[in-house]
C-alpha cells in the first residue's frame, strides 16, 4: 500500500470490535510515534496507554461516548512545559499533532482504528489519569479492530486549500 492509499485509507472509527489489540501491534503504533519529528527533538510528550477492561466507567467520564470506553485500549498524548529558557516559542501541540498522526497512520496500516478526541473533560482525565499538576491532557484515541464500515470521505478540493505565489 503507498502512503497516498493508507492515507486514504484511514478513518475515524466510531465502533470497535471487543477483540483485543496484540502486544506486537500496540508495540508498533507506539514506535511510530516515537519516531515522530518534534521541535528540537525535544519529545516534550507522554503517552499513556490505557487498556480499557475494567475501567469503561471511568473513560466514560472522560469522553461520554460508549464506543470510546467500548475499544480494548485508549491512547492518551499528554504535554508537559517547555523550558522557556531553550525555546522562544513552544511548538508542544503541534510536536503532539505529528506524534499522534504518526499513530494513527500506523494504527491504520496495521488494520486498527482510530479517532481523535479533543473535546473530552479535562478535569475527569486528569483524575482517571492520575496526572501531576504540570502535565496537561491534549487528545485521546481509542484503538482497536473496526466494527463500523468507513464512511465516504467529505474533503474540499484542492483548488479551494492551496493558493500559489500569494493570496
Amino acid at each position: 500500500m503507498t502512503f497516498l492509499e493508507l492515507i486514504q485509507k484511514r478513518y475515524s472509527v466510531r465502533g470497535y470490535k471487543p477483540d483485543p489489540v496484540e502486544e506486537d501491534k500496540l508495540q508498533q503504533v507506539l514506535e511510530a510515534a516515537r519516531l515522530a519529528p518534534t521541535a528540537g527533538n525535544r519529545q516534550r510528550f507522554q503517552l499513556i496507554v490505557v487498556h480499557a477492561e475494567g475501567r469503561e466507567e471511568e473513560l466514560r467520564r472522560i469522553y461520554g461516548r460508549d464506543w470510546f470506553a467500548q475499544s480494548p485500549v485508549v491512547i492518551c498524548a499528554c504535554r508537559y512545559p517547555m523550558d522557556p529558557a531553550r525555546q522562544r516559542k513552544d511548538y508542544t501541540d503541534v510536536d503532539i499533532g505529528i506524534v499522534v498522526d504518526h499513530l494513527i497512520l500506523a494504527a491504520a496500516e496495521l488494520g486498527l482504528g482510530t479517532c481523535w478526541i479533543g473535546a473530552f473533560d479535562p478535569a475527569a482525565a486528569r483524575e482517571v489519569l492520575g496526572l501531576p499538576d504540570e502535565v496537561e491532557p491534549v487528545v485521546f484515541t481509542p484503538l482497536g479492530y473496526p466494527a463500523d464500515p468507513p464512511r465516504p470521505k467529505q474533503r474540499k478540493p484542492l483548488s479551494e486549500l492551496v493558493r500559489y505565489e500569494h493570496w
